[in-house]
């Protein structure tokens, strides 16, 4: 069998409680990869030091390609900017991605870490827009191919 760099997969979708509430998005096809080893649960809001449960947060003013190039920023719903923690945590992850040679990752899409394609809209009324999160963001400039829990089997 051939030895491949693991996964990176969003913690959440394996079951880690460590969404915003303290919940998760489980997919027990993506919690079956971690317990085979063939991916690695990783959340960047913990990674940059965000508690469990926290206020949900959102990107203002752009993307997450914005947030790397500090035209945007990520704030929570009690109104204080956390984009500080959501860098650190997208670096933490980027710095993992790298040093496992992983190539790939299966992030919770509308996540403003993790989003691929949409993430919420910066308002807190569940509206979503087209762009990315923070972290897949930094992870689609370091050159991973992403996926979300529901493009991942494709």
């Amino acid at each position: 069998m051939e030895n491949r760099p693991p996964i990176l997969v969003s913690a959440c979708l394996a079951g880690y409680h460590c969404k915003y509430n303290g919940g998760s998005n489980l997919v027990p096809e993506i919690k079956e990869l971690v317990t085979r080893r063939q991916a690695i649960p990783v959340c960047p809001e913990k990674l940059g030091g965000l508690s469990i449960p926290r206020p949900p947060a959102e990107i203002q003013g752009g993307d997450g390609f914005d947030v790397l190039e500090g035209r945007a920023r990520v704030v929570d719903k009690e109104g204080r900017d956390v984009t500080a923690a959501f860098l650190q945590g997208a670096r933490a992850t980027a710095e993992l991605a790298r040093a496992l040679g992983t190539r790939v990752a299966i992030l919770k899409e509308r996540s403003p870490s993790c989003g691929i394609r949409a993430i919420y809209n910066g308002t807190f009324s569940g509206c979503t827009r087209t762009g990315c999160g923070v972290t897949a963001a930094l992870l689609l400039r370091q050159g991973l191919q992403l996926f979300s829990e529901e493009t991942w089997k494709e």
